[in-house]
């Protein structure tokens, strides 16, 4: 998550605004060793799990209800909706699906090739490449390349400034603690902390090492 999740989910933080989440779910799988015949699980606080499925809520905010993201990684996915196998497909190897509550929308982890479920739905809707696509295509500096050009250069803060991707980041680093755990998280955001289980703050940061003694020569 820490590395696709950054570029999927922009869009999807921005769009609708999401700020801290109440809470962190994680369902992780785990390893087992033998010994003597018997099995017994390996505690794992080293790496990150073979496969996982992580929910965040989200509390509403203005006009928006609350939302639920749901992280799926190591080959986990979501249930095949019944949209989908009305046009006799399966859900894609990887990518983003949105859930509303008028239909559902699939769309690569770019948010390429944006489709509602199922086919006949986007009849009504037809798609054309966009003029930017088509640009970068042809070789032109992408659109995201410029703003960070531009801000390189004295201009704007781009769009993916650190100032905007404070609620992405910490949805991320709760993301590495509620797998350490395996447990539940409870989060306050405006403080910043975990009231359940507290014992899980102590990833939330860490004791720095004293800085370099200089040397003698």
């Amino acid at each position: 998550m820490a590395d696709m999740g950054h570029y999927s989910l922009w869009a999807v933080f921005n769009a609708l605004e999401l700020g801290s989440p109440t809470s962190v779910e994680p369902m992780l799988s785990h390893t087992c060793e033998f010994k003597d015949g018997i099995a017994f699980q390996v505690n794992n606080d080293f790496s990150f799990p073979t496969a996982c499925i992580v929910r965040f809520k989200y509390p509403a905010s203005g006009k928006r209800p609350a939302v639920d993201l749901v992280w799926y990684d190591g080959g986990m996915r979501p249930p095949t909706p019944p949209e989908l196998e009305i046009d006799n497909k399966e859900l894609p190897i990887e990518g983003m699906m949105f859930v509303g509550s008028k239909g559902k929308v699939l769309a690569g982890f770019f948010l390429e090739d944006p489709r509602l479920i199922p086919e006949r739905r986007m009849r009504k809707h037809p798609v054309t490449t966009g003029p930017a696509r088509q640009r970068d295509q042809e070789g032109v500096i992408p659109a995201g390349m410029r703003q960070w050009i531009a801000a390189v250069r004295g201009g704007p803060q781009s769009p993916s400034s650190f100032l905007n991707a404070g609620p992405i980041s910490e949805a991320v680093n709760l993301y590495a603690v509620a797998l350490r755990t395996g447990k539940k998280l409870l989060y306050d955001g405006e403080s910043r902390k975990i009231t359940t289980p507290a014992e899980a703050n102590k990833y939330l940061s860490r004791e720095y090492r004293k800085g370099w003694d200089p040397l003698s020569i």
